[in-house]
């Protein structure tokens, strides 16, 4: 099966304005971004631009940029829209959405994400996870939690400490692998109850009822939102300079 990744970018963020462009040793985020997407060895990488400024980044590393609307709602809308503008006759059967604060992602993780999705032929999309016993991550609602079937499945994401009494959790890594049908289904959908309560996207995907399976990860990446995350990733770069 083909497979297409895919970076939605904007400049708009309430937390870190213009953080696609935040520098990061001499290079904007986005590049990093794009360059360990590249390593992954998945498939092509094209970068979904809400803004000028980010199309101008990326093609001044090489990449393909793709403009879109900045009035699309959501990030898995950029995605749809701009796999469609690259490949409007739809050769590529999985469509990969990496998200672009995650600089200092392990391009392993991506190959790990799509064999899950290929690995489970009645999966529409797959996703990661990786298990903590961290006391802060279980109580800290920015960090999602997946319940997984045994098998794996996703029976449900939330930012309640889930499920209740002894153990650990799964940390929700936010990298989805999805078939091309399932994501163009997914865009078409409203926006549901859970999702809205829980602000959580895929929600909207699982009360549809399709069909998400999780790839059981090492680390998980760490994403950028804040000056201190920016910071941190800064840090965890140091060494590639």
């Amino acid at each position: 099966m083909k497979k297409l990744i895919v970076i939605p970018a904007r400049m708009a963020s309430a937390r870190l304005p213009g953080k696609p462009l935040a520098d990061i040793h001499g290079q904007p985020m986005i590049a990093h971004v794009f360059s360990r997407a590249i390593k992954s060895a998945v498939g092509p990488v094209i970068v979904a631009c809400a803004d000028a400024q980010i199309a101008d980044a990326v093609r001044a590393i090489g990449g393909d940029a793709i403009m879109t609307d900045p009035d699309l709602p959501s990030g898995s809308d950029r995605v749809r829209v701009a796999a469609d503008i690259f490949d409007p006759n739809g050769a590529f059967d999985i469509i990969v959405n990496v998200q672009g604060d995650m600089p200092a992602l392990d391009p392993e993780i991506i190959g790990d994400i799509v064999a899950c999705l290929e690995a489970n032929p009645n999966a529409d999309i797959a996703t990661g996870v990786v298990y903590t016993e961290n006391k802060r991550e279980i109580e800290d609602p920015n960090v999602v939690k997946a319940i997984l079937a045994k098998d794996g499945r996703a029976l449900y994401f939330t930012r309640a400490p889930a499920p209740s009494g002894e153990g650990g959790v799964y940390h929700h890594v936010g990298i989805y692998a999805y078939r091309r049908a399932a994501l163009n289904r997914f865009c078409h959908l409203a926006p549901s109850g859970l999702e809205k309560r829980e602000r959580l996207e895929q929600l909207r995907a699982l009360e549809d009822g399709m069909t998400i399976y999780a790839a059981r990860l090492q680390t998980a990446p760490d994403g950028v939102d804040t000056p201190d995350d920016l910071e941190r990733a800064r840090a965890q770069l140091k060494d590639e300079k």
